[in-house]
Parts: structure tokens; C-alpha cells; sequence
């Protein structure tokens, strides 16, 4: 009854963490770089807010449900560090900005997008 209560002494098996092959956002030049990939290959931006528990939660779901098999590019945008790069995001694709925010883009355009828990509700397979 009391390891139930106050855990347990013994040490806990540590779930290996999923490590997604993330490449950081933090030049607006590189949006042109994306919108030119995109034309053969899915490219998705994850707009994170690093002080959102929110977003951190979003962030930890989305992490461990990505397939590693899916043919697309991932790219993290701290939105609070790239503030610029997170406003032309907006401008250039014309979504309105959110935190956190997914964008998928494919052909030069976003094709779809989405923020706080229905990120997770996305079906990327349709995209990649």
C-alpha cells in the first residue's frame, strides 16, 4: 500500500526517448530554402513556444506518435528565440500565427496546418 502512495525505491526502467531529426529555424532566408524543397518532398514546421506548458505537452505528444519512416523534412521553430523568422512564417504563408503551430507544406503552399492539440489529431500520412 505505501509503494503505491510514495512510489517505490526501486529504480525505474527508463523509457528510451524518441529523437526526432529536427533541423532548427532561425534564418528567414531559410523559408525560401523550404518553399523550393517542398516542391519534391514534404516539408513541416513546428512552432514552438519554449515557456508554453502547452506546447511543451503538444511538443512530447508529437515527438513520440511521428512515424521516423515518414519522407519528410522536420523543421523547429523556437518562436520566442526567432521571433522575425516566426512573423515571416505567418506573412509568407499566410496562416494566421499560433503556439504551437504545425504547418505542412508541399508544391510551394501550405497545404495544411494546425495548433495546440489538433496537431496530434492531423493525419501526416496523407502529406508525406
Amino acid at each position: 500500500m505505501f509503494k503505491k502512495l510514495f512510489g517505490s525505491s526501486e529504480p525505474k526502467e527508463k523509457k528510451e526517448e524518441k529523437i526526432l531529426p529536427w533541423q532548427p529555424l532561425v534564418n528567414v532566408s531559410q523559408l525560401n530554402t523550404i518553399t523550393e524543397r517542398s516542391k519534391t518532398k514534404t516539408q513541416i514546421v513546428f512552432k514552438h513556444s519554449t515557456r508554453c506548458g502547452i506546447s511543451s505537452m503538444v511538443m512530447k505528444q508529437f515527438v513520440s506518435a511521428y512515424d521516423l519512416d515518414a519522407n519528410a523534412d522536420l523543421y523547429y521553430l523556437d518562436l520566442l528565440s526567432y521571433r522575425e523568422v516566426s512573423n515571416e512564417v505567418g506573412y509568407k504563408f499566410q496562416v494566421m500565427h499560433q503556439s504551437p503551430q504545425l504547418l505542412v507544406l508541399r508544391n510551394g503552399v501550405v497545404v495544411a496546418h494546425a495548433s495546440h492539440g489538433a496537431i496530434n489529431e492531423m493525419d501526416l500520412g496523407r502529406f508525406v
